[in-house]
């Protein structure tokens, strides 16, 4: 049997680009499967918008975005990549954090040099620890590894923001000799940059394509020739959720009929309600409710 971080080391040993549009919850991970795509990720900054209502700040706890990556796992067959920021304190903090996503059924789990509590990487404020942190980080997510955590390590560096790209490459190559599978420099400015990011390591890159970012929004074509292994799309399907929503709620403030809203028959179907009434008809049951006397227990 093979386990969610076999399925994710047999994608990136294909040489293309892998699109991987983020989940915030397990409904939008259920969808992107039924997309048809590859894998996801749980996002950072969807996670904390949708379970607590608040920003990318590092407001959300351990246990908290531990659950949120339980309950995204357990909807889906797809690898999930999990978003552990910063590992929530030191290195021993940074083991347990890998342990807890392996165990939660993810294939990998992001771990990043951000400065607790961390931000979204393209916004204002955010700063970095200091090198040997950030390489310690990444050793105790190696070590978690090793010590029989079936899991990938992606390894995340935002230098690139205070301290320049060369800073960034070299926390990237670091990060690689300590046995990071994955590597994501955040927020590289060109494409000219793109390209050094990717030409730094032998390890498969990610992308990050924020829409209104720093990052240059190019087509998965000019990614896959630049070298990036993974593109992913972190707000584009919360922006386009929320973008619906608002114009839903307009119109029934207005008294207008809503209009582009899923017919009930396929958002029932795609939910799941289908295969549910399909599995339940094993069981007498379950299959429909039970009416009549009690049994006396």
């Amino acid at each position: 049997m093979t386990t969610p971080a076999d399925r994710l080391r047999a994608l990136l040993a294909q040489p293309r680009l892998h699109t991987m549009p983020c989940a915030y919850d397990a409904l939008s991970a259920k969808l992107i499967e039924q997309a048809g795509f590859d894998l996801t990720f749980m996002t950072g900054f969807g996670a904390s918008a949708s379970r607590i209502g608040a920003p990318d700040l590092g407001l959300m706890s351990y246990g908290e975005v531990l659950d949120q990556a339980r309950n995204i796992a357990g909807a889906i067959s797809m690898p999930l990549i999990a978003d552990g920021d910063t590992g929530y304190g030191n290195a021993m903090n940074v083991r347990r954090t890998v342990q807890g996503m392996a165990n939660a059924g993810c294939a990998a789990v992001m771990i990043e040099d951000q400065l607790a509590p961390k931000r979204c990487g393209h916004t204002p404020g955010k700063a970095v620890v200091g090198r040997e942190e950030a390489y310690d980080r990444i050793r105790a997510a190696v070590d978690a590894r090793e010590e029989g955590q079936d899991i990938l390590i992606l390894a995340r560096t935002d230098a690139r923001h205070d301290h320049g790209l060369g800073e960034a490459l070299t926390r990237a190559q670091k990060f690689r000799e300590l046995g990071a599978d994955i590597i994501f420099v955040e927020a590289p400015r060109s494409e000219a940059e793109m390209r050094e990011v990717c030409a730094a390591t032998d390890a498969p890159n990610m992308a990050n394509i924020v829409e209104g970012g720093e990052t240059p929004d190019l087509p998965p074509e000019a990614l896959e020739e630049i070298g990036y292994r993974i593109a992913a799309y972190p707000l584009s399907l919360m922006a386009s959720a929320m973008q619906a929503m608002m114009q839903t709620l307009a119109e029934m403030k207005a008294g207008q009929p809503r209009s582009n809203l899923m017919d009930f028959t396929e958002l029932r179907r795609r939910i799941g309600f289908d295969d549910y009434y399909e599995a339940s008809e094993r069981y007498a049951t379950s299959a429909r409710p039970v009416t009549g006397a009690r049994d006396g227990s």
